[in-house]
C-alpha cells in the first residue's frame, strides 16, 4: 500500500503520460502517418490510439511488473480474470479520438491505478494544451501548465448565479436541458474529451458534467480520483459513486461529475 501511493511512482507515471503526450503530437502534427477505422460500436479508431497503447502498456509495465495494465484498446479481458485483481492500472490512451481527428486540440491521455475497485491515482494530461491534472489520493491534486503549478481546490456551487455544466455537444446539451429543474439559470460549455471536460470541473471552470450516454471505465477513473482529492465525486444518477471492475461489463452507467458533495444535485436534475 505504502508503496503504491508513493511521490515517486507518481512522478514516474507522470513522465510516462508525457512521453505519451509526445507520440501524440508526433501523429498529430503529421511526423507520422495517421491511419482511421471504425470499431465495431462505431466509434472511431486511430493508428495514434494504437500505437500510444501499447506505449502505455509497456512503459507500465515495466514500471511495475506485477500489476496488469488494462486499457480501451486491449480491454478484451474476461471477467474472472478480471475479478482476480487487486491492483491495476487503467488507461486511455486518446480520450477524444474524435476532437483529435477534427483537430480541435481538446483531447488527452487517462492515467489511472485501481486499488480495491476504487481510483488511488489519476492523470490528464492534454499534449496540444500542455496542461496536466493529476493526483495520488491523499497528497492534493493539482494542475499543471506550461508555467505554473497550481493545487486545485473545490468551487462550491452557488444556485442564486447560473449553473455552468460542461457536455460534449449541442445534442448533449439538449438532451440535458430535458431534465433541469427550470427554477434556476443555466449555461453550458461545449467542450472535448470526457477526462478534460472533469478537468473542467476540478479547475473551477464548470460547476458539473453530466453524461448521458455511454463511456468506458477508463474514461472516468483518473478524472474521479482527482475529484474526490478535493471534495467532489462521479456518481451515477442513482448518486452513487462509480466504481471499477465490479461488473461485467466495462461500460459505465450515465453520470455526473461534480466537486461539490454538499450541492443539492437532486434539485437541479430531475432524474425520476
Amino acid at each position: 500500500m505504502k508503496e503504491l501511493k508513493s511521490q515517486a511512482l507518481l512522478e514516474n507515471a507522470l513522465q510516462i503520460a508525457y512521453q505519451a503526450g509526445q507520440h501524440l503530437n508526433r501523429f498529430y502534427n503529421g511526423e507520422v502517418s495517421l491511419q482511421t477505422k471504425t470499431k465495431s460500436d462505431k466509434t472511431p479508431v486511430t493508428s495514434a490510439d494504437l500505437f500510444v497503447s501499447q506505449f502505455l502498456i509497456e512503459k507500465l509495465t515495466a514500471l511495475t511488473p506485477n500489476i496488469p495494465v488494462l486499457s480501451e484498446e486491449s480491454c478484451q479481458v474476461s471477467p474472472e480474470q478480471r475479478q482476480q485483481w487487486h491492483t491495476y492500472w487503467l488507461i486511455d490512451p486518446l480520450d477524444g479520438t474524435q476532437q483529435f481527428i477534427n483537430r480541435t486540440d481538446q483531447f488527452s491521455v487517462l492515467i489511472a491505478l485501481v486499488q480495491q475497485n476504487k481510483a488511488i491515482l489519476g492523470i490528464i494530461h492534454a499534449p496540444v494544451l500542455k496542461q496536466t491534472y493529476y493526483t495520488m489520493q491523499g497528497h492534493g491534486a493539482y494542475k499543471q501548465s506550461e508555467h505554473s503549478l497550481e493545487q486545485l481546490q473545490a468551487r462550491k456551487i452557488d444556485l442564486s448565479h447560473s449553473v455552468n455544466i460542461a457536455v460534449g455537444s449541442k445534442s448533449a446539451e439538449q438532451k440535458v436541458r430535458s431534465i433541469l429543474n427550470p427554477n434556476y439559470q443555466y449555461e453550458f460549455t461545449i467542450y472535448g474529451s470526457s477526462g478534460l471536460k472533469t478537468a473542467l470541473v476540478a479547475e473551477g471552470r464548470a460547476d458539473c458534467y453530466l453524461r448521458l450516454g455511454q463511456t468506458g471505465e477508463w474514461d472516468t477513473a483518473a478524472a474521479q480520483a482527482i475529484l474526490q482529492e478535493i471534495g467532489g465525486d462521479i456518481v451515477d444518477l442513482q448518486f452513487s459513486p462509480l466504481s471499477y471492475n465490479q461488473r461485467k461489463t466495462l461500460i459505465n452507467p450515465d453520470f455526473l461529475a461534480h466537486a461539490d458533495k454538499n450541492a443539492c444535485w437532486q434539485k437541479i436534475f430531475q432524474l425520476t
